[in-house]
């Protein structure tokens, strides 16, 4: 059983957010159920000259597409036991990022028609093409479409995961009936039409053999009005194909005994621990107290994770309990401008690092001890795996991935490995910070939430076996 996994990023490639660390982690996890996996995604001007190295050249050939006629390079190598290839084009690929330009619909109906006239040169026989998001949303159409008598891809079947349904790839009619060279019986509602105008997203929910989302609760709720970004009554319509899939983890990136972004490595003990959270305060400039609780937040600033909750709460959390916290993230200016004048209010309390680095996120995760996350929707999430990971306890709203994976601390029965709380509302999430904070100041009850999250596995190891089962029922 082969597998090849179509996506527009993928670690160590080329990475935007958590589709490249589930790209790059689940052919390795497929690979210990003694299923072969392949990735393909574009080579981007961006990729480091040193991953390179690891490529060679395998064809060259041109593609159609509307009336355009496009040169592509296939590039095939090896990375940590995994095979890619790399479709290359400089005129749509050679840029500065990988997403966010005017012409990312022809970029990717080329990608996308190119990963199908690749056939020809590829080295495996693939028994089922795996698309990831709006991006390889065409994919399965295709599939059914315009190769649907190739001989490589006739018996091929399609599997499209949906990692955040709120990203549609959404364009003009017009201009994907140029692109894709197909007439207006294919953008009817039960075809490419989404609302007057077409859908890459909507092509790969409609036409592929099987769907799957991130968590088992994101599955349940986009087939819900709040949730289903008006993809809702066709993700009903096929409730039967859809399955909901925890991401995992890859617990060899995220090691606190090997991460060398930390002071001090460790595994369960919380004393060690504590000596990151002592090297982190000192070089943010906070005092250095072993005895403060420290909280860690790092996310893309956008209003999907909750920041208007912590916007709300912050002065009065900063003001009422002696607590510290650190922000990590870039995203909309006003969080940004909000959690910059946040950090001249509160000197000795709050930091904000605007931007990203691996270095920073991991010196949070591994020197807080408690990680918010309330996030007003989450398809999976990894941050909270990864401070589970670190034996950071984390603090969620019950949405998506975070309700699948962070299990409320009980009192009476001491079971549970953070806080969580329902509502999206201000006040549930300071009483939840609240009550996490009264449980930090008992060592002994703290010591236990932070021992049930050890030992919970959130590795890829189950979720890739989920995988195997699903791609059994399309052969």
């Amino acid at each position: 059983m082969n597998i090849l996994l179509a996506t527009s990023e993928a670690v160590p490639i080329a990475k935007t957010g958590g589709l490249a660390d589930v790209a790059g982690a689940l052919p390795k996890a497929l690979k210990e159920q003694a299923v072969y996996a392949a990735v393909v995604m574009p080579k981007y001007g961006l990729i480091k000259q040193e991953l390179l190295e690891n490529f060679v050249q395998i064809a060259h050939f041109q593609v159609e597409f509307g009336w355009r006629n496009q040169y592509v390079g296939l590039f095939k190598g090896e990375l940590d036991g995994v095979a890619y290839y790399l479709i290359d084009n400089e005129y749509y690929f050679k840029r500065g990022g990988l997403y966010g330009y005017g012409d990312d619909a022809e970029r990717f109906v080329f990608f996308s028609v190119a990963v199908m006239a690749a056939a020809d040169y590829y080295e495996e026989d693939f028994h089922i093409i795996h698309c990831n998001d709006w991006q390889t949303g065409l994919i399965p159409f295709l599939l059914k479409q315009r190769f649907s008598e190739h001989p490589y891809w006739s018996n091929v079947k399609s599997v499209f995961t949906i990692h955040n349904l709120m990203y549609q790839g959404i364009y003009g009619i017009e201009q994907m009936k140029e692109l894709l060279g197909a007439g207006d019986e294919w953008f009817t509602p039960e075809g490419l039409e989404f609302f007057g105008d077409a859908s890459c997203l909507k092509a790969g929910i409609q036409f592929a053999d099987k769907l799957t989302t991130v968590s088992p609760t994101y599955a349940k709720e986009i087939q819900t009005s709040y949730y289903g970004e008006r993809m809702d009554s066709l993700l009903n319509f096929r409730k039967e194909d859809l399955i909901g899939i925890i991401n995992g983890l890859d617990t060899e990136i995220f090691d606190p005994m090997n991460d060398a972004h930390i002071k001090v490595p460790y595994r369960h003990s919380l004393q060690r621990k504590r000596k990151n959270k002592l090297d982190l305060q000192e070089e943010m400039s906070l005092p250095v107290d072993e005895a403060i609780p420290l909280i860690g937040l790092v996310s893309r600033l956008v209003e999907q994770k909750g920041l208007d909750l912590v916007i709300a709460t912050l002065d009065e959390l900063l003001h009422n309990h002696d607590v510290q916290m650190i922000v990590l993230g870039s995203g909309d200016e006003k969080y940004e401008r909000y959690f910059y004048e946040a950090s001249l209010r509160h000197p000795t309390k709050f930091r904000f690092w605007l931007g990203y680095s691996d270095r920073m996120a991991s010196r949070i995760y591994a020197g807080a001890d408690i990680f918010a996350m309330p996030s007003r929707f989450e398809p999976c999430g990894l941050s909270q795996l990864i401070s589970l990971q670190y034996r950071t306890v984390p603090i969620v709203r019950e949405t998506g991935g975070l309700k699948d994976t962070v299990i409320p601390y009980d009192e009476t029965t001491q079971m549970g490995n953070g806080f969580t709380f329902v509502d999206y509302n201000a006040h549930e999430f300071l009483y939840t910070m609240q009550r996490a904070l009264k449980a930090y100041a008992k060592p002994n009850v703290w010591e236990k939430i932070v021992d049930n999250g050890s030992r919970v596995d959130y590795s890829w190891r189950s979720s890739a076996k989920q995988y195997k089962a699903m791609y059994r029922k399309l052969q």
